[in-house]
């Protein structure tokens, strides 16, 4: 009998999280479906590069596809200086959107895809780089 209290309050305790798991909501796809609207007077599809306002360059990045759902980002240059980064499509999880903003703000500071992956998000970070990463190769070609 004495046993049986703290197994049971432990068996209970290790359950909680468990029923408190809320799986994400987006889905996985395993092909790169159209990329979403932009506000930008440009269409944008992977890789593309066109002209934005007042001599700024936008350049969307490929789709890349997570466990969490899909990544893309759109950047603008203003000469070979980066802007601003677009996310165009993210996973709908609370991690991705506490990570989207620091995300955005170290590549406005590094200027480059080589940032920290962000705690709790690294899928979302992992694919975000990739995305950037592809933006900004599709601006040097």
């Amino acid at each position: 009998m004495k046993r049986a209290i703290p197994v049971l309050v432990l068996s209970v305790a290790g359950l909680i999280p468990v029923w408190r798991y809320a799986p994400p909501t987006a889905t996985t796809s395993t092909t790169d479906a159209a990329p979403a609207p932009s506000v930008s007077s440009v269409a944008p599809s992977p890789g593309a590069t066109g002209q934005g306002s007042a001599g700024s360059v936008v350049v969307t990045g490929t789709t890349v596809a997570t466990e969490k759902g899909d990544v893309q980002v759109q950047v603008t240059y203003v000469g070979d200086r980066i802007t601003a980064v677009k996310m165009l499509r993210q996973p709908d999880h609370p991690q991705t959107t506490a990570a989207v903003p620091k995300l955005v703000a170290e590549t406005l500071t590094a200027q480059s895809a080589d940032i920290d992956t962000v705690s709790g998000a690294t899928l979302t970070s992992d694919g975000y780089r990739e995305s950037l990463q592809a933006a900004i190769d599709a601006k040097g070609a």
